[in-house]
C-alpha cells in the first residue's frame, strides 16, 4: 500500500486511513482484531480514532474503540 509523508513529522502513513470508530461497541473484540489483521497485512498503518465516537450511544462511555486498539498486537 502506498505511503505518504505526514506533514513534517517524519512519519509515513498509508494512503488509506481506516475508521476505527466501530471497534468494541458495534463489533466485538475478535472481529475487530480480524479486521485489523487484514488492514495491517494489506500494508495499512493509519487508523482514525477518537474517544467520543461511541460516547453518544446508550451504555457507552467513550473510548471503547481505543481500548480495542490498545489490546491489539501485530
Amino acid at each position: 500500500m502506498e505511503r505518504l509523508k505526514l506533514g513534517r513529522s517524519g512519519l509515513e502513513v498509508s494512503r488509506l486511513c481506516f475508521g476505527g470508530n466501530v471497534f468494541g461497541w458495534t463489533i466485538d473484540e475478535d472481529t475487530s482484531f480480524e479486521i485489523l489483521d487484514y488492514f495491517i497485512k494489506a500494508g495499512g498503518n493509519f487508523i482514525d480514532t477518537a474517544d467520543v465516537y461511541s460516547k453518544w450511544a446508550t451504555g457507552n462511555q467513550g473510548g471503547e474503540s481505543e481500548i480495542i486498539l490498545g489490546l491489539f498486537k501485530t
